[in-house]
């Protein structure tokens, strides 16, 4: 459980960075640019979307990497990712498999049954 863990908190983390990247250079683009009615216009909180850009997919990677020695700690950390993508993104098309692999490997890491090492 704490191998599936671990791939399934990388996978969804290396997901997680390129909706991160597209948010974060949408926000920058609208901002050089201006917004285009109808079409593009800014976000309503860009400092939320830049954050969770940033820091949501890195707690992703970092609890699928700790989940075979930390495996409570790795659990927890893909689950506030998972948190942070679904309150900053939202859940659509680009942003669901990121959400789920966060969520299901954060739970397989919780439930792992062999204590963490000392």
């Amino acid at each position: 459980m704490r191998n599936a863990a671990l791939v399934l908190g990388v996978l969804g983390g290396l997901l997680g960075m390129i909706v991160g990247f597209f948010t974060y250079g949408y926000t920058e683009f609208i901002d050089w640019y201006g917004t285009i009615p109808e079409i593009a216009e800014q976000v309503d909180n860009v400092g939320l979307i830049r954050a969770t850009a940033l820091l949501a997919p890195l707690l992703a990677l970092a609890g699928g990497a700790m989940a075979r020695s930390k495996a409570m700690a790795g659990g927890i950390l893909m689950l506030l990712a998972a948190v942070g993508m679904y309150n900053g993104f939202g859940y659509g098309l680009f942003t669901m498999f990121p959400i789920a692999l966060c969520v299901v490997g954060g739970v397989l890491a919780l439930v792992a049954t062999q204590p963490d090492e000392a």
